[in-house]
Formats: C-alpha cells, sequence, structure tokens
C-alpha cells in the first residue's frame, strides 16, 4: 500500500500541456522545469499526486509484445533514473508520446505533470520515483474576498486536488522486469479512456500475491457459479454456501493451498477432482497461472467481495441474504400454489 508521507522529496517537476490532435489541439511543452521554492505548494502538489494511489495496492510492470526495450515509456523512464539531467528532455519525449496516442475524439486535452520523488517507499526500501499525471477536468471555485469593508465574491476555474484524472508512479526497482508501476484511472472503464493504461503506459498487472489472489478467487467464483451445477444437482442455497465458505478461506488465511483449499471448502473427493480439471482448464484459457501456494492478499480479497455475492432473488419480490448455516433453510414446493418456497429456521428475530 502506497501512503502520502512516503514520498518526501519532489525533485523535479515540470508541465506540459497535451491537447487531443485529432481536435486540432496543440501540444505545448514547457522550456525548463517548474521551480518549486514554496514548501506549502510542493506538499500540496505531492498530495494531489499521490492520494489517490493510497486506495489501491494493485502493481503492474511496463511490457511489449516483442521486446520489453521497444516501450516507450520504460525507456524514458530509465534514462531519468540513470541520469537526472535528463529529466526535461524525456519528460518532452513522455509527452509527445502521449500526444501521440491521444486520438479518440472523446479524449481531454489538459496539464500534463511529470515529477521526479528522490525519496519513497516501496517494500521497505527507499528508491526515487517517477511519476506522470494528468488532469482533464476543471472545477469552478467562489472566491469570497473583503473589499472596502465589504465582502465580494467572484468565481476561479481551476484543478481540484481532490480528483486527479490519470497517474502513474514508476519506482526504480525491478528494472529487468518492468519496473514497478502503480497506475490510476478515474475513468479507466470507458472505451476512450483504456489508451492511457493499454496504448500510453503498455503495462501489464505484476504476477504479485494481490494478482494471485484476485485470479484465484475468480477461478473459485467461475467453479461454483458455472461448473458445479452442470456435474451436480445443485440449487442456489448450495452454490450461495460454497460461495460463503469460500470468503470465509480467503479472509480468515493468510495463506492459499490449493490442496487445503479443496478439502476445506468442497469436501467431497469428486468435487475435489472437478476442481483441480477446471483449475487447469481456467489457466490454459485465460493464460493466467495458479500457484499451488501463494500468500493471501487482504486487499485484493476486500476489493473482490462483491464476487462472494450471498444473495438468492426470488422472482422480483424478495432479496433473502444468507450469511451462515446452510442448514437453517429448506427448499419445497407448494402443490396447491404451484410455486417453489423456502422455510427458514431462527431462534430471534432482530
Amino acid at each position: 500500500m502506497i501512503h502520502v508521507s512516503e514520498f518526501k522529496d519532489l525533485a523535479h517537476l515540470t508541465i506540459h500541456k497535451v491537447g487531443n490532435s485529432s481536435n486540432e489541439e496543440m501540444l505545448l511543452c514547457s522550456k525548463a522545469p517548474l521551480q518549486l521554492e514554496d514548501e506549502t505548494i510542493s506538499q500540496l502538489l505531492i498530495t494531489y499526486f499521490i492520494q489517490p494511489f493510497t486506495k489501491t495496492a494493485e502493481f503492474f510492470r511496463f511490457f511489449h509484445e516483442a521486446d520489453l526495450q521497444l516501450n516507450e515509456i520504460f525507456q524514458y523512464c530509465r534514462r531519468i533514473f540513470e541520469d537526472q539531467s535528463e529529466f526535461q528532455e524525456q519528460s518532452v519525449n513522455i509527452a509527445k508520446h502521449l500526444y501521440k496516442h491521444s486520438t479518440h475524439p472523446k479524449i481531454k486535452g489538459g496539464e500534463l505533470y511529470i515529477g521526479y520523488f528522490s525519496k519513497c517507499q516501496v517494500d521497505g526500501e527507499e528508491v526515487p520515483a517517477i511519476g506522470i499525471f494528468k488532469s482533464e477536468n476543471r472545477d469552478t471555485y467562489l472566491k469570497v474576498f473583503l473589499e472596502d469593508e465589504n465582502y465580494q465574491v467572484n468565481y476561479e476555474d481551476g484543478i481540484n486536488i481532490n480528483k486527479l484524472d490519470k497517474g502513474c508512479l514508476v519506482f526504480n526497482v525491478e528494472e529487468e522486469d518492468g519496473y514497478k508501476v502503480s497506475v490510476v484511472d478515474s475513468v479507466s472503464k470507458q472505451t476512450e479512456a483504456v489508451y492511457w493504461k493499454d496504448a500510453f503506459l503498455q503495462v501489464m498487472r505484476r504476477e504479485d500475491s494481490y494478482h494471485q489472489t484476485e485470479t484465484a478467487v475468480n477461478m473459485c467464483k467461475q467453479f461454483i457459479h458455472n461448473k458445479l451445477p452442470t456435474e451436480y444437482e445443485m440449487d442456489r442455497v448450495d452454490q450461495v454456501d460454497l460461495l460463503n465458505k469460500s470468503a470465509a478461506y480467503f479472509k480468515e488465511k493468510e495463506h492459499f493451498q490449493v490442496d487445503d483449499f479443496a478439502n476445506e471448502v468442497l469436501g467431497h473427493p469428486d468435487a475435489i477432482a472437478s476442481f483441480r480439471e477446471y483449475r487447469n482448464e481456467y489457466q490454459q484459457a485465460y493464460q493466467q497461472e495458479i500457484p499451488d501456494e501463494f500468500e493471501i492478499s487482504a486487499p485484493a480479497v476486500k476489493k473482490q467481495q462483491k464476487v462472494f455475492k450471498s444473495v438468492l432473488k426470488l422472482d422480483s419480490n424478495f432479496h433473502i441474504y444468507i450469511h451462515g448455516n446452510r442448514e437453517m433453510i429448506e427448499k419445497g414446493f407448494d402443490e396447491a400454489t404451484n410455486l417453489h418456497y423456502y422455510k427458514l429456521l431462527f431462534e430471534n428475530e432482530a
């Protein structure tokens, strides 16, 4: 997890204006880095840049389908890490690269900030980092001021320091694997925004505990939802019960062990054999490896809580939330009404 306090020194900062070439907007590059002499402004900028990254524990790395050395942003960052005197020149190259990929008609132009942090913490190690940030949206602020012993009101357009639109932190570790990279994209779900991760940065997820946990959670959910019902007579309550057991396993354990999970959650030998077979099918279909053992990432489990939905939806009339003992709910069929029913058993009514 990244913390604002871990970024102690914004040594260099430059700002460029990157428009949308398809909309005939220009690329305007500063000739020199910004002189940061005001400590208050420096701290506000660090908060603006870093705060959004404190909400994620997911890391990426630069890649290229042919050769990592062909990834432009990787090369520009590597040159800065090797020689800080290259900072301004490489920042211009980064801006030009972004401008080249800002062609979708819905991509907004904005300010591109490129910073060099000489000291920050990652994995307990103090290393330099390069930040690439883009602001695309402006807010209107009211300005209240005293004039001739009376208060006046005016307005100004500005950047909300609590709303970074896009960002990337590149830590100077694991260079041979494409560095350790954290990414923020406030509109990543929109089609026109994939340019930031996929086209501009060209990053892929690191094979770390976060990614392994996320992959395993999704695999287990698909196995329970899609595979088991095709092999066994299984109603929705049984599925929810297995999802609850899976959720409990990931929340309570510190390490994932595939045989331990299969025995503890599934139990039945046939279901265990089916699970092992499905795991192999999943890895081949999605080209994602799920190791036999790995450390469970608590942030990844928290993010994936929605996967373990323990809700039983009955037509459009009722939702039953099932959190515990499977034996306390029974399913039946009422011949008089020709409808299915559930019988819920409980001790106390809250």
